[in-house]
């Protein structure tokens, strides 16, 4: 603003104030979200657009939030978020690891504007990453599978084999193989994010394989609904509690909290502190809730897997804790050891035991 506008301004505001007029509000801040899904996912786009609501709720009408859904990655979360930029958000939230370089991309034609990556690890002065420690979860779903299974297979159905879900693999069948010598590991890749037919699919290729615990890496209920459909085979709810299929086959869950961490940033985004940074929160932080254990867990195993849930929360214990072997026998930690956050965040290895091939 020149001298000459700023006077101008400040002339008309005396005025104002002094006819005892309101003077006129701040204009709301702009919010907006992308989405890999829709937000009737029930799982991953469900659950951040749960924090979207939240900030609504939070602020009022200091802000105004607003979403597009079903973004693929690739060209067109570029776009998506271009427009974003040009509907006038100042704060935009890309909530999947594949939207990571549309991201650097834009964010680099509108320094002006924050961006908020969720998983991805790139920043710029105006993009920050967040991110959940998802592998905790997944190692109390692998110590519930691992003692109730009946068949010694669990599977997995993954999405991408990015960092993130090899992280989860590797914990599950850990903590299974921790509590059952005799468990094995199976794998399906979906290579998407949410497409029913395709997560259907996998869970079917994995119960016909004989795996009576079916995990997901995926955002849609209908790997809930397959196992249903078979009706001897577990599974756990996926970024939300997908109640829906309790007690059974939805034994538990892993739930994605994002309203604590999108309220703070807008909070920053309001009194002027944001900053880039990058987060990494888990159940001790409350990011990742572990939903009900239903009935259909023994009391005795419900017991095992909430105290680990408390010893992880509380530091006392990490789930990658050595001795750990890579899948090719190659020393990965020595024993007592736990890898540095770098180290997990690049983790693009199966651990020794799981047979199946990971994608390159």
């Amino acid at each position: 603003m020149n001298r000459r506008s700023f006077l101008t301004t400040t002339a008309a505001t005396a005025v104002v104030a002094a006819a005892g007029l309101p003077a006129r509000a701040a204009d709301p801040l702009k919010v907006g979200f992308i989405y890999v899904g829709p937000v009737g996912d029930m799982g991953w786009s469900y659950q951040h657009d749960q924090g979207r609501q939240a900030i609504d709720k939070e602020y009022g009408d200091k802000v105004v939030t607003s979403f597009i859904e079903s973004v693929p990655e690739g060209p067109d979360a570029e776009r998506a978020l271009t427009q974003l930029a040009l509907e006038g958000n100042t704060l935009i939230f890309a909530t999947s690891f594949g939207y990571m370089d549309a991201v650097m991309n834009v964010a680099a034609k509108f320094p002006n504007v924050k961006f908020e990556h969720a998983t991805g690890y790139k920043r710029a002065d105006n993009v920050s990453t967040y991110d959940a420690r998802f592998y905790e979860g997944r190692a109390i779903q692998g110590t519930i599978a691992g003692r109730m299974t009946k068949t010694n297979k669990i599977g997995y159905i993954g999405s991408f084999p990015i960092p993130e879900v090899v992280q989860g693999i590797n914990a599950a069948y850990i903590h299974a193989k921790k509590v059952n010598p005799d468990v094995e590991m199976k794998v399906v890749w979906a290579y998407t994010w949410f497409d029913p037919a395709k997560e259907a699919d996998a869970a079917a290729a994995l119960i016909a394989e004989g795996c009576d615990f079916v995990l997901q890496h995926t955002d849609s209920t209908a790997p809930q609904a397959k196992a249903q459909e078979a009706g001897n085979v577990y599974t756990f709810g996926q970024a939300s509690d997908m109640p829906a299929f309790a007690p059974k086959p939805r034994v538990s869950s892993t739930i994605d909290h994002w309203d604590p961490y999108y309220i703070a940033r807008v909070g920053a985004m309001l009194d002027g502190t944001w900053a880039s940074q990058a987060t990494w929160g888990g159940i001790g932080t409350g990011m990742v809730g572990i939903g009900e254990i239903t009935s259909e867990v023994p009391e005795e195993v419900k017991a095992e897997a909430l105290a680990l849930k408390d010893k992880i929360a509380s530091g006392e214990y990490h789930p990658f804790t050595g001795p750990l072997n890579k899948q090719d026998g190659s020393v990965w930690l020595a024993e007592g050891a736990t890898p540095e956050d770098g180290d997990l965040a690049g983790m693009a290895f199966y651990v020794e035991g799981i047979t199946a091939e990971l994608p390159k």
